[in-house]
């Protein structure tokens, strides 16, 4: 006689949600049909979740650069906090990664449009707005909104004939490329800088290569111990003492004379900050807590 006790009997798992919904709107379902729905469910949920989590709270990614020798080799892989932030804002010296504009190509141009008729053409690499770089479609719509009812200076690579400098007439209210009759792809690319300076402050890479901020030496660790290269002829910001525009970061790379960043194209936008690198999964012998987590060093 095989017996149990009552409270060891294994109970029969339920059936999963939308199988029980169809079943109470009258549906009548195979055992095979029902198995099918049960996956399906669990599936859905499973990518639900995952999205949920790479949206709002963390995202892994890794570093093909070496823009942030030694703290970051070319090759590490990490997740990214994305989370806390929507209760603090980042600290100046912390590691961040934000959205970067790589290349704005133009597809094509709208007959009796503005752009075709300041001679823009498919193909053209959009290099800067108002005589200044791209590093951002927030910061391209903002200068399109500033320049409204007005012209608007355009200097573009164009293939074969190097580059272009073009004036577009920008009709009222217009926000973005299309409303000057341009398509283009854009493509953009996640980057990991340090942050400098935040918006309102004047920061200042001095001859020595040390950091000033509203003309004080920066303190903060590591920035303090790096000597930052400034003696580029590319580079427009920082170079000499330069106002961060209000919601808006400067950020640079430490392995500062091979980091393209904020010395050459600029500021970023508030709005394109996505997190924070807290803990590096790759490779093997620097895995563990990084960037100020959990005591670890910045």
């Amino acid at each position: 006689m095989n017996w149990r006790w009552p409270w060891r009997r294994k109970k029969k798992p339920k059936p999963a949600w939308i199988v029980r919904f169809l079943r109470w709107r009258g549906y009548k379902l195979s055992r095979r049909v029902e198995w099918a729905l049960g996956w399906a469910e669990t599936i859905v949920v499973a990518g639900g979740a995952a999205f949920l989590i790479i949206s709002f709270v963390t995202v892994r990614m890794n570093v093909p650069t070496g823009s942030m020798i030694p703290t970051i080799m070319p090759g590490d892989s990490f997740f990214v906090d994305r989370i806390s932030y929507y209760f603090r804002e980042p600290d100046v010296g912390d590691v961040i990664v934000f959205w970067h504009v790589e290349s704005i190509t133009v597809t094509r141009v709208e007959e009796g449009s503005p752009a075709e008729a300041a001679g823009v053409q498919p193909g053209d690499e959009l290099l800067e707005v108002a005589g200044e770089p791209v590093p951002s479609l927030i910061t391209l719509r903002r200068r399109l909104q500033a320049a409204a009812g007005g012209p608007l200076s355009l200097t573009l690579l164009r293939p074969r004939q190097g580059e272009v400098r073009l004036e577009v007439q920008v009709p009222p209210e217009a926000e973005e490329l299309g409303d000057l009759g341009i398509r283009a792809r854009v493509r953009r690319v996640r980057y990991v800088k340090r942050l400098i300076a935040v918006g309102g402050q004047e920061v200042w890479i001095g001859e020595e290569g040390r950091i000033y901020v509203d003309g004080e030496p920066l303190q903060v660790e590591p920035i303090a111990s790096i000597v930052y290269w400034s003696h580029d002829p590319r580079m427009r910001y920082g170079v000499t003492p330069t106002r961060v525009p209000e919601g808006h970061y400067f950020v640079l790379g430490d392995n500062t004379m091979s980091s393209y960043d904020s010395r050459f194209w600029g500021f970023v936008p508030e709005e394109d900050f996505i997190g924070e690198p807290f803990f590096r999964v790759w490779p093997f012998s620097r895995f563990g807590p990084m960037n100020g987590y959990f005591w670890s060093s910045r």
